[in-house]
C-alpha cells in the first residue's frame, strides 16, 4: 500500500515582466505569491503541485492562506493512499471545510502520484488524452484601445490567436475599446472581453447592447449569477461564467437556468482536479463549452491545468492560459506545458504531472509535515 510520508511546503515570489491591470484598471499587480507542495510516499514516489492565486485582492484567496491550511491538512494527509483522490478530499473537507483553493494543491499533487504509479498521465487518468493541442489564450490588461490593441499584436507575434481582453468600470471607454479592438481582430482571430464582474447590470445590458451586431463573446459580466441571469434575458451575445463557477451546485444553476454557454474553469478556484472532473462532466453533458486555465502560477500549475484541458474534447474546448508567459521567472528549466506557436498540450510521454520544479530555484521549504 502506498502512503503519504512527507509534504514538503515551498513557497516563491513570481515577478511579473510587465505590471498587469484587471478589468477597468481596478487592481495593479506586478509578482505573485506562489506556494508549491511536494508529497514523498513510502514507495519513493514524489508528486508535485503549485498553488498560485491571483494576488489577494481578486478572489477570497491568497497565497499566505495556502500555507496556514496546510498547518492543518497536510498532517491530516500523512498516512493516506494518495491514489485515492476522493478519500483524500474528503479528509481534507472534514478536516477544514471551505477554503477550496488551499485544498487544490495537495489534490494535484496527488494526481501525480496517481498517474507514476500508474505509468499513465494525469489527463489519461481523468479519462483519456485528446491529441488535439488546446489554443493559448493572452490576457491582455486594461487600457486605452491603442494601447490594448499593441498588446495583442505583441501576443500575434508570439503565434497567439485568441485573446481575453479586460474591460470594465468605464461604459463608454469600454464601446470604444470593442469597436476599435473589432476593427482591427484578424481573420481566424477569436477575442473574448472579459469584465471581471466589473458591470452593474444596467451598464452590462447598455454596453452589449450598444454593439449587438457583433458576434461577441462576454465573460462574467456582473458580480453574481443572478445578476449575470438578468443580463442574459435582455441581451444575445454569448456569456461565459467565470468567477462566480466554484461548485457543482453553481453548474448546476449555469446549466438549468440557462445562464451561460461557456464556462471559465479555473482548476485551483474549485479545489483541484478531482472536483474540476465533476464539473466537466456535468457541463459537457449540458452542451456547455469550457476555457481552462488556473488563477496563476508558473508552468507547474500551467502543465496540471493541460492535463485537465487535454482531458475534454476538443469540440467542447475554447481555450487556456499560460501564465508562465508573464513572469520573469521558469521554475522548471524549459519543461512541461509550453506555447508552441499559440497552442500547448501535455509534455510528450509525460508520466504523473510529467514536469517537476527545481528545487535550487524554489528554495528550502518553509514547512515540512512528517
Amino acid at each position: 500500500m502506498s502512503r503519504i510520508e512527507r509534504i514538503s511546503i515551498f513557497q516563491k515570489t513570481l515577478p511579473l515582466r510587465k505590471s498587469y491591470r484587471l478589468s477597468g484598471g481596478r487592481l495593479l499587480f506586478e509578482q505573485l505569491d506562489s506556494t508549491f507542495v511536494k508529497i514523498e510516499t513510502n514507495d519513493g514516489i514524489i508528486g508535485w503541485a503549485e498553488g498560485c492565486p491571483w494576488g489577494h485582492t481578486y478572489l477570497p484567496a491568497h497565497g499566505a492562506g495556502i500555507r496556514a491550511a496546510a498547518e492543518l491538512l497536510a498532517p491530516a494527509l500523512i498516512g493516506m493512499d494518495p491514489r485515492c483522490v476522493e478519500h483524500i478530499n474528503e479528509r481534507m473537507d472534514v478536516t477544514l471545510p471551505g477554503h477550496l483553493y488551499a485544498k487544490s494543491p495537495f489534490d494535484i499533487a496527488c494526481w501525480d502520484i496517481f498517474g507514476k504509479a500508474a505509468g499513465l498521465s494525469i489527463a489519461d487518468l481523468l479519462g483519456g488524452c485528446y491529441d488535439q493541442p488546446t489554443p493559448i489564450a493572452s490576457s491582455i490588461s486594461t487600457g486605452s484601445p491603442e494601447q490594448m490593441l499593441a498588446l495583442i499584436r505583441e501576443y500575434r507575434d508570439h503565434g497567439y490567436y485568441v485573446h481575453s481582453v479586460k474591460i470594465g468600470a468605464d461604459t463608454e471607454l469600454d464601446m470604444q475599446r470593442i469597436q476599435y479592438l473589432e476593427t482591427h481582430r484578424q481573420e481566424g482571430e477569436l477575442i473574448w472581453y472579459d469584465v471581471n464582474r466589473s458591470w452593474q447590470p444596467a451598464e452590462a445590458v447598455k454596453v452589449m447592447n450598444s454593439v449587438r451586431d457583433l458576434p461577441l463573446i462576454f465573460e462574467q459580466p456582473c458580480e453574481t449569477l443572478e445578476q449575470c441571469a438578468w443580463v442574459r434575458q435582455r441581451t444575445t451575445h454569448v456569456l461565459s461564467i467565470d468567477e462566480r463557477l466554484e461548485t457543482m451546485q453553481d453548474m448546476q444553476r449555469i446549466v438549468h437556468e440557462r445562464i451561460a454557454e461557456i464556462v471559465n474553469l479555473k482548476i485551483s478556484r474549485v479545489g483541484g482536479l478531482t472536483r474540476a472532473r465533476k464539473l466537466r462532466d456535468m457541463g459537457l453533458s449540458a452542451g456547455i463549452k469550457f476555457v481552462v486555465m488556473d488563477t496563476g502560477g508558473s508552468v507547474i500549475a500551467d502543465s496540471a491545468t493541460q492535463h485537465f484541458a487535454q482531458s475534454i474534447p476538443a469540440s467542447a474546448r475554447m481555450a487556456t492560459w499560460l501564465c508562465q508567459d508573464m513572469l520573469s521567472i521558469d521554475t522548471a528549466a524549459g519543461l512541461g506545458s509550453r506555447n508552441n506557436n499559440g497552442s500547448t498540450t501535455i509534455p510528450t510521454g509525460a508520466i504523473g504531472l510529467g514536469v517537476t520544479p527545481d528545487e535550487n530555484i524554489l528554495g528550502k521549504p518553509v514547512a515540512v509535515y512528517a
